[in-house]
């Protein structure tokens, strides 16, 4: 179930509305019992769909092809709608700013 989640997240992640008790309640299950299925995993179903969401932006930021796009841009496309809050975010989970992983 929990592999099933996942594919889930990964698939909705430009989801603005994608979040713990969505999950939960497409799955049929209670917040409790998704936050369980994560419980000896890196992260929490939030916290894996944030992880997501950054590499997402990353991947994007070292995309040649998209070179022309602000990191703004980049970060709304995966729903971090606040690019100061995005900066601090990606920095922390980096340790660097996001404008250093463009080609």
């Amino acid at each position: 179930m929990r592999a099933h989640v996942i594919r889930f997240v990964r698939a909705h992640l430009d989801d603005p509305r994608l979040s713990r008790a969505g999950i939960a309640g497409v799955h049929h299950m209670s917040m409790r019992t998704l936050d369980r299925l994560f419980a000896d995993q890196p992260w929490s179903v939030s916290g894996l769909i944030r992880h997501e969401r950054l590499e997402a932006v990353r991947r994007d930021l070292a995309d040649p092809s998209l070179r022309n796009r602000g990191v703004a841009a980049l970060a709304a496309r995966w729903c971090f709608f606040d690019a100061a809050h995005f900066s601090r975010v990606f920095r922390r989970h980096y340790g660097c700013p996001p404008s250093r992983t463009r080609p």
